[in-house]
């Protein structure tokens, strides 16, 4: 990393100066309508003296609304006088793909959750990522990064923190998602971990927590509600924030092995048949996909490899053979 050339991005914030501070990441980008043009990423920087510091950030994937809402309302409304540390605000990460509303990067279409550790002469999206590899995440003791299931996927609200060979390192993210007091609590598995913004601070050693928020492209004021109330509770918990943690029955699930996925094999129309926190049998029938380029043709069964209820399904209408159409996990006791 050390050979690496600097970061072309260049904060308007301080990050080692008190108070409460609003500005940007600048990152240049030339482009047609603006040849010295810039990528603008709002930040805010709340610093009240020393104590541990929160990498806060939404917006991973442009098409995901719970995060940025929590953290842009936080980044308006957290009281200087009650922080002991640094909270680090960005609602979205992923500023350009943030604004077009969709997953990846409308510039270079770079998934930021799949560009780690990026590259400070790469591409936009590499470019951003290369920063918060390099300078964001090692400031932090704990990241929260907030993720919903974008206009393709639906999840029941879960936080969730990942199993690692550092026990010590994964009781505490357990102990943080339980504090976070979503309604569902998600031991996760990643069915592709290379690149991700996870991947890159759990490699640093860092404590790092998630969500799964819902999902369609929108958000609910059910789910913006516990966004809001988690990021609040994980800065209590961290001892960053002061006052009682705002604890909420949640109950845990798992996802043990690639059982957990289904994945379409046809294209085709989707029928859901079991709802989101439903529980599910092995072998019963998850989704039914519709031939759609002629009639009387059967349709193809999706049926679930293991028994516990169904956490994530596919979301629009129209399905693409390889889309993953159901995600079940494990109720734990």
């Amino acid at each position: 990393m050390s050979s690496l050339r600097p970061s072309p991005i260049t904060p308007t914030v301080d990050f080692d100066r008190d108070g409460v501070q609003h500005g940007f990441l600048r990152l240049p980008y030339s482009r047609d309508d603006s040849a010295w043009g810039s990528v603008m990423i709002p930040i805010c920087v709340i610093r009240n003296g020393s104590g541990p510091s929160a990498l806060l950030t939404g917006g991973n994937h442009g098409d995901e609304y719970e995060g940025p809402l929590a953290l842009y309302d936080l980044a308006r409304t957290l009281d200087l006088k009650q922080v002991s540390g640094t909270v680090i605000i960005v609602p979205a990460m992923n500023y350009p793909a943030f604004r077009a509303g969709t997953r990846t990067s409308p510039i270079d279409k770079g998934n930021l959750n799949r560009s780690f550790p990026g590259r400070p002469d790469g591409t936009v999206t590499e470019k951003i990522a290369d920063y918060f590899q390099r300078e964001l995440l090692p400031r932090a003791d704990i990241a929260l990064d907030f993720h919903s299931g974008g206009k393709t996927l639906d999840f029941v609200p879960f936080c969730a923190a990942h199993i690692r060979p550092d026990k010590e390192l994964e009781a505490k993210g357990f102990a943080a998602v339980e504090a976070f007091s979503a309604p569902w609590s998600m031991k996760m598995l990643e069915i592709d971990a290379v690149g991700m913004f996870d991947t890159a601070a759990e490699e640093m050693g860092k404590l790092f927590i998630t969500t799964e928020l819902g999902g369609g492209g929108t958000s609910r004021a059910e789910t913006v509600r516990i966004a809001r109330r988690g990021v609040l509770n994980v800065l209590r918990h961290a001892g960053i924030v002061a006052g009682a943690v705002e604890m909420q029955p949640t109950r845990w699930l798992d996802m043990p092995s690639g059982d957990c996925f289904s994945f379409a094999e046809d294209d085709g129309m989707i029928e859901t048949m079991i709802d989101l926190g439903e529980p599910v049998e092995q072998g019963q029938v998850l989704a039914r996909i519709h031939s759609i380029g002629r009639t009387g043709a059967a349709p193809q069964e999706i049926r679930a490899r293991m028994s516990g209820l169904l956490a994530a399904r596919h979301f629009p209408g129209l399905v693409k053979a390889g889309d993953c159409t159901a995600v079940v996990a494990v109720l734990v006791d």
